[in-house]
């Protein structure tokens, strides 16, 4: 149907309702006075008759003001019902959260305001061209989030309300990076699982399941739509959102006990009105972020991170935290050396040994339970300062002997018959289950920078007797995501297959994350005997064999790039020790040697393929400059602001000399 612009441009209302061009305005006066009116800049004492103007009683505008920021997306009825959707169900409830810190803050006579920078959603840009974004918006949000709070100078502290995979790590950034200022992270919280369906985590696999076989036309219909069975919340699964919910709390930024709360409950809404008065608390007593955040608080979350299994995400995202907090920023040995000495002790979605969601991982007590046993192994530091304004050793000293503790620990054992010991485990029981460290960091001649896997993911089935994988295969090489999950979907991937995905990393495609392979991969009878190897990132909630973040990627000259069809590659993972090498061996009839293929790959040209998608915006491809100038993945995808003036300098200089 094609209107005309008379029938775009209805103008019933101008007969029906006059247009007013004065009003009479707020009633009362401002509570200013004279030394104000001489001293305080223009803005503020304007700011007071914006307050005004908006509503506010002005007797009442002398009071503190706190920043309440949020990623609120989407347009709720007061019912709950959706006018305008949002991109997820991460941030589809924020926004009650935020009124309820609102109406804490208010109570306890401070002036509350609001401002918001939604988030994308990784599982809804599998696959696409949006993925092209994900990773270079969180740089791009937490810029903006930190030009908010700044934009409000009279405020005295600032509450982050975020959930989802992106939105959350670029608040931490945000706040990390507001040193002198009281803040505090309010996670968004988890959906719940269907009564009787799939996660959200593996019904991603329903197109790859039914071009295989594994389900009916009816079957992928019915669990899709079950799958996310509450409106609000992050995936529940352990993946990249709930595991930065985890780290926030772990980092001493948000409440004990608060990650991973059901969305939209009322034990989810208190977490808001707790975390308003904590910041009250930190306002009136001087405590600020960077009393907060220190090396010992990184520390911390890299433990937390090892004894959840957390997403491999945080690679990217706690070493950008530091950075933003002025710290020292973790390295690759530093990652290593924590996941040798931590057990992991949660039993979870994607990881196991048993999928429990993250509800369960809850009411088993979360973050502080899991900090109990890690204190006894004496792996934490006790000694830091938390958003409660105490020590992260009285939180625990609270936890272990809270009401909250014993009721939600036997509300998990009524509603759903588990036992909380069996979800967060001793470290001696977590042995006796065979639960194995989190993440391996293998190198080669492949990814001379390293690479990672999150080997406590890979099937058991598929482990030798001493817990190490191998596997020595013919490789097939793709230069897009798209002609990869095709391949998989045709049928033309088989076991004992090893599927590079090549030309994935920052310059290429932003860093996109590639679950279409990795989830297909779970989820297909034959896929625990594929090996996955990618300069591309991955879903939190990705397992199996999957090796990512290889570095250099392929476009910035990395031994990646020059693999062809049919090469021989040896992938060797060890479970136990941590170690692993991702190596060439060869290109004929049978494989040889790493140094035959290290000689292979010197006499080489990249893969004639490769190159920079062509759908890769100009604002991703910028991000990709910055953040390789300030030290690439390793570093966390920063923006360091001396590395890139020092850089832009050099070059001015250089062309000058030229001319």
């Amino acid at each position: 149907m094609k209107l005309t612009v008379q029938e775009i441009m209805k103008e019933d209302i101008i007969e029906a309702v006059p247009v007013h061009t004065a009003a009479e305005g707020p009633a009362g006066q401002l509570p200013i006075t004279g030394e104000v009116l001489r001293n305080a800049p223009s803005g503020e004492i304007f700011g007071m008759t914006q307050n005004a103007g908006m509503g506010w009683n002005p007797l009442l505008l002398n009071r503190p003001q706190y920043l309440i920021l949020g990623t609120m997306g989407g347009i709720r009825r007061e019912d709950g019902t959706p006018l305008a959707l949002g991109y997820h169900t991460g941030h589809w409830e924020i926004g009650v959260m935020m009124e309820e810190i609102a109406e804490e803050l208010t109570a306890n006579e401070g002036i509350p305001f609001a401002g918001y920078v939604s988030d994308p959603c990784d599982g809804r840009s599998q696959g696409t061209t949006g993925m092209f974004d994900s990773l270079p918006y969180r740089n791009d949000a937490a810029i903006v989030l930190r030009r908010l709070i700044r934009s409000l100078p009279t405020r005295k502290g600032v509450l982050g309300v975020a959930t989802c995979d992106k939105g959350l790590p670029a608040m931490l950034l945000a706040l990390a990076g507001m040193h002198k200022l009281p803040g505090v992270i309010v996670p968004g919280g988890v959906t719940l699982p269907p009564v009787e369906g799939e996660d959200a985590g593996k019904v991603q696999s329903i197109g790859a399941r039914y071009s295989n076989g594994e389900l009916s036309l009816e079957e992928a219909a019915d669990l899709g739509c079950r799958a996310c069975a509450t409106p609000g919340g992050g995936c529940q699964f352990l993946g990249t959102a709930a595991t930065a919910q985890v780290i926030a709390e772990a980092l001493g930024m948000a409440l004990p006990h608060s990650a991973l709360s059901p969305s939209g409950q009322p034990i989810w809404k208190n977490i808001g009105r707790q975390s308003a008065r904590a910041l009250q608390h930190l306002d009136q007593n001087g405590i600020v972020m960077s009393d907060i955040l220190t090396d010992q608080s990184i520390q911390n979350a890299m433990v937390l991170h090892a004894a959840f299994g957390g997403s491999t995400n945080l690679l990217l995202h706690l070493p950008a935290i530091a950075h933003a907090a002025g710290l020292k920023v973790p390295t690759v040995e530093d990652w290593n050396r924590v996941n040798r000495m931590v057990p992991r002790l949660v039993s979870v979605l994607p990881n196991g040994p048993v999928p429990h969601p993250t509800i369960r991982v809850f009411l088993a007590g979360g973050v502080p339970e899991v900090m109990l046993h890690l204190r006894k192994l004496g792996l934490i530091d006790e000694s830091v300062l938390t958003v409660t304004g105490r020590t992260l050793g009285e939180n625990l000293d609270w936890w272990e002997s809270s009401e909250r503790r014993t009721e939600l620990r036997q509300r998990l054992l009524e509603a759903d018959g588990v036992d909380p010991d069996s979800v967060i485990m001793s470290p001696e029981e977590a042995k006796r289950q065979g639960m194995a460290s989190t993440m391996t960091f293998p190198v080669g001649n492949l990814c001379p920078e390293g690479a990672v896997i999150k080997s406590a993911a890979i099937d058991p089935a598929v482990l030798d007797s001493e817990g190490v994988y191998r596997h020595t295969g013919r490789v097939k090489v793709f230069t897009t995501e798209r002609a990869a999950i095709r391949s998989i979907k045709l049928g033309m991937v088989h076991a004992g297959d090893i599927l590079a995905v090549i030309g994935r990393g920052p310059s290429g495609t932003g860093m996109e994350e590639t679950y279409q392979l990795t989830s297909a991969l779970k989820h297909l009878p034959y896929g625990k005997y594929v090996t996955l190897i990618t300069d591309a990132r991955f879903s939190g909630v990705s397992t199996g064999a999957c090796i990512g973040h290889m570095g250099p990627e392929a476009l910035a000259g990395g031994p990646l790039g020059k693999l062809r069809d049919n090469d021989w590659v040896e992938v060797r993972i060890d479970t136990v020790s941590l170690e692993g090498s991702v190596n060439l061996v060869g290109e004929g009839d049978e494989p040889l040697t790493k140094e035959a293929g290290t000689l292979i790959l010197a006499s080489r040209t990249p893969h004639p393929g490769l190159a920079v998608d062509p759908g890769l915006p100009e604002d991703t491809r910028l991000w990709a400059a910055l953040q390789a100038a300030s030290g690439g993945t390793w570093k966390g995808c920063i923006y360091d602001t001396d590395k890139i003036i020092a850089l832009l300098e050099a070059g001015r200089q250089a062309l000058e000399e030229k001319l």
